[in-house]
């Protein structure tokens, strides 16, 4: 399992305005051969925040999901437009969703959002020293804040409207950053 599979021929299956699906046919160490469709993302990337308000307190958003056809509670995020940083893909966003802007920005992890069908992932990023500043966003309607108490996870983890794999995961690094027990690196 050392040997990456041979890639024998991509090609574009399906394009929209978001997605690009494209087909892999791959040959494995043991001579199998398949083909893997995936979605291969365009821009530059994408960040998600935990955006501390507080020591104890952090941002969500409450916004419509389009794939699950119901609002739910996460963290801001959004893409990385093309030439822009990291850390102000991550600043715009924050002003566009939750009306703040931030000091500090730690990268805290890469995370693949489903390796078998995305070639992309999201960049995790803890914002601190937040302070007021709001940009026009390009949500269809206005975002609702939502802060948030670490104490009160165990409430936030049994809602059903907060059910987004990333943001679960992104706050668990949040936690484990916090507690001095995972490094991050200031951006």
């Amino acid at each position: 399992m050392d040997k990456k599979p041979q890639i024998l021929h991509r090609s574009l299956v399906a394009e929209s305005r978001l997605f690009r699906i494209e087909s892999i046919d791959l040959r494995f160490s043991n001579g199998v051969e398949r083909t893997y469709e995936r979605l291969v993302p365009g821009g530059s990337g994408a960040v998600m925040m935990i955006a501390l308000l507080d020591d104890d307190t952090f941002a969500l958003i409450r916004e419509y999901g389009g794939g699950v056809e119901d609002y739910t509670l996460t963290l801001p995020k959004g893409a990385v437009d093309l030439g822009e940083s990291m850390r102000d893909a991550c600043n715009r966003e924050l002003q566009e969703e939750i009306g703040f802007a931030a000091r500090e920005f730690i990268y805290l992890k890469k995370m693949s959002l489903s390796p078998s069908y995305m070639r992309g992932g999201i960049d995790v990023v803890l914002a601190r020293d937040l302070f007021p500043s709001k940009l026009e966003g390009d949500e269809p309607e206005p975002l609702e804040l939502v802060p948030w108490k670490f104490a009160d996870l165990p409430e936030l983890y049994a809602r059903d409207d907060f059910n987004e794999g990333r943001a679960i995961a992104g706050l668990a690094l949040a936690i484990e950053y916090l507690a001095g027990r995972f490094e991050g690196n200031v951006l």
